[in-house]
């Protein structure tokens, strides 16, 4: 039950109870008057009789009557008072009560006769004496309901006690409840609160249908992103400090060999040869420097979550026909098989200078593990196409119905399962045959791809097959508009 279902429905016995005791004691005392008014007017009207004997008697109601025969039926419950007819007092068992009526009160005394009027703790009866058909004196008898009162006060005082009983009993009820319900959860969510703040251990918390149960869920589920947060960061300073040290020494080597041969042209007399291979030697490590570093600053600049990369509305056949169309003469000189494809239409958003990069960070990683007279596959193509240029366990591996795939495939002899896991991870080397020393790789290529084409909004993988090949595949999101396709992440 929710909280506030059980606070409102709390409130609302609260509120009721009290008058439910009320009306349980209006219709208690109801029906016990109902019972007994029977037989109390019944035993009135007995009692009644014996005594309008005695004062229908005329000689009463004269001045300086005798008042003996009424004092003989006084007792602690019957009051009687005689008056002449003018309303004067004659007589009283009431010693407390003295003098005459005022007028309004003889109004009041000819009112009600021969009837037994009920009061809460007496009744009432008047009567007019007659002689000689005139009016000469009005008698009253007024007898105590002690019976009656002291049942209705029992009965007042029973449910006086049970709504006391019942109101202690909720209260100690909804103390109960509150502490089950607030008070505990509540400690218990703040503990662990406290607890996961200092990395100490949690207590489980149960499972609850209601607005705590929610929070708590909400609280785990903060907890998990955090602990996620806390693991991505982990993993990018251990990332980061293996680059470090990986770049560090990335560099001391060729430094080193640059200072080698700086200083064997400086100090020694070499043939013109020996100098021409010298410098070419000392360039292509300043080069591999520079493209390192450059790798760095990309791969840097794009993992920062604030950096958005600016891009273009461009035709899709033109653009990636014109980026397709670039590689023959490398592959070439490489005695390489290479194949383009390009079947793209509609439009696509994308930076031109850093999709250039991704393709040729592509064809590198493809030129550099593909065996001479090998074959390389590079294909622009609309998804939701079935291309048969492709290897089958590539072709079966393009679910995207809109937008279209940037595809590089080589030939070889695959990738084992545990490689393609961290395949995109800097630095990443899993295959002595992938290292720099074979290759002039950085060994941040394919992080850098996997960082502009999420940039873009798109998605890359690669797959592979023991002894067939390898493909990386990259998707890119068309652009939403009129006649185009829609975008699909």
């Amino acid at each position: 039950m929710k909280i506030k279902t059980w606070l409102l429905l709390s409130y609302l016995i609260v509120m009721i109870l009290p008058l439910a005791a009320a009306y349980a004691l209006f219709a208690w005392i109801n029906s016990y008057h109902a019972d007994r008014n029977v037989t109390e007017y019944v035993e009135q009207w007995n009692n009644l009789q014996k005594m309008k004997d005695v004062l229908d008697n005329p000689l009463l109601y004269e001045r300086g009557a005798d008042f003996k025969p009424v004092e003989s039926l006084k007792n602690e419950q019957v009051v009687i008072t005689l008056y002449e007819r003018s309303g004067v007092l004659l007589f009283t068992t009431d010693p407390y009560a003295v003098g005459s009526i005022s007028s309004f009160n003889r109004e009041k005394l000819y009112q009600d006769f021969y009837t037994i009027k009920q009061q809460y703790r007496t009744n009432i009866y008047k009567a007019p004496v007659f002689k000689e058909g005139n009016v000469i004196g009005i008698y009253e008898i007024t007898t105590m309901r002690s019976d009656w009162v002291a049942g209705v006060e029992n009965r007042t005082w029973f449910v006086v006690s049970l709504f006391l009983l019942l109101f202690v009993s909720i209260f100690v009820i909804v103390i109960w409840f509150v502490n089950r319900k607030l008070n505990n959860p509540l400690n218990l969510l703040r503990k662990n609160m406290q607890a996961f703040g200092t990395g100490q251990q949690l207590t489980p918390f149960t499972k609850r249908q209601d607005e705590i149960g929610d929070l708590a869920e909400s609280f785990a589920a903060m907890q998990d992103e955090i602990e996620k947060a806390r693991q991505h960061l982990a993993s990018e300073q251990q990332q980061k400090e293996m680059m470090i040290a990986s770049i560090s020494h990335d560099l001391k080597t060729p430094l080193t060999s640059i200072s080698a041969y700086a200083e064997a042209l400086k100090g020694q007399t070499l043939t013109k040869t020996q100098q021409v291979e010298y410098t070419e030697v000392i360039v292509g490590k300043a080069t591999y420097m520079k493209q390192l570093l450059e790798d760095l600053l990309t791969y840097t600049l794009l993992q920062s979550a604030n950096y958005e990369v600016e891009r273009v509305s461009v035709d899709g056949q033109e653009f990636f026909d014109m980026l397709t169309s670039d590689y023959a003469p490398l592959c070439l000189s490489k005695n390489i098989e290479l194949t383009t494809v390009c079947r793209v239409t509609g439009s696509y958003l994308v930076n031109p200078k850093q999709f250039m990069r991704l393709v040729d960070n592509l064809m590198t990683n493809a030129l550099t593990h593909v065996s001479s007279n090998g074959q390389i596959l590079l294909a622009a193509l609309d998804a939701g196409t079935k291309p048969a240029e492709c290897y089958s366990f590539v072709a079966s591996a393009l679910p995207k119905k809109n937008g279209m795939y940037v595809i590089v495939q080589n030939s070889g002899s695959g990738i084992s399962e545990e490689d393609l896991a961290r395949v995109f991870e800097p630095l990443y080397q899993g295959d002595t045959a992938r290292t720099k020393v074979h290759s002039q790789g950085t060994g941040l290529g394919l992080s850098i791809t996997k960082q502009i084409i999420e940039k873009h909004g798109g998605n890359v993988e690669m797959l592979s097959q023991q002894d067939i090949g390898t493909a990386v595949i990259c998707y890119l999101p068309s652009i939403k508009g009129e006649n185009q396709h829609e975008m699909v992440n």
